[in-house]
């Protein structure tokens, strides 16, 4: 399968989807884990999400259910898409040679989708994990969307290369053709 598309923005909205998808589901399982291990219910912070429609009474539900669980992993799954947009336009523009770049980018982007979701969005419009879990939990969740990050720009960067065709260089660092 390639990926690939003629305008910039087209460039980065189908990878960001892949790995938006691959960031929500390591994130959300991470989550489930996290609430388990603190004795809450594994579904709790994701329907904790779902309080920008329901209030706080929401982090109270650990019952699989459409009004709640649905609408917040609906919910998650934007976020985490969202946060890939900025990602993959980053990875786009330096498409990093090495893992350890790539894991470095995914942390930044994660760090900021912290410092913006509990520092300047309103309390009613945050992931709502607050409710549910510890700050270390939530540090947890946010190193787990990198690492959900940095897998699903492996996935993308694996999808884009053209087999047979070597890579192109670039700034001197070789890179998958578009």
């Amino acid at each position: 399968m390639e990926m690939r598309t003629n305008d910039k923005t087209g460039h980065a909205l189908l990878p960001a989807l892949v790995t938006g998808t691959v960031a929500s589901l390591a994130s959300a399982a991470a989550l489930a884990m996290l609430a388990r291990v603190e004795g809450k219910g594994a579904l709790q912070p994701i329907n904790a999400t779902s309080h920008w429609l329901h209030g706080k009474k929401a982090a109270q539900c650990d019952e699989l259910d459409a009004t709640h669980t649905l609408v917040g992993f609906a919910t998650h799954f934007a976020s985490a898409v969202f946060w890939a947009l900025p990602f993959e336009f980053w990875r786009a523009g330096r498409q990093p040679a090495s893992a350890k770049s790539l894991l470095r980018g995914a942390c930044a982007t994660s760090a900021v989708a912290a410092v913006i979701d509990y520092g300047v969005t309103p309390k009613r419009f945050t992931p709502g994990w607050e409710l549910v879990l510890s700050k270390r939990s939530m540090v947890v969740a946010y190193a787990a969307l990198a690492l959900g990050l940095a897998s699903g720009g492996k996935v993308v960067r694996s999808l884009t290369a053209v087999p047979g065709r070597p890579a192109k260089k670039r700034n001197g660092l070789a890179h998958p053709p578009r």
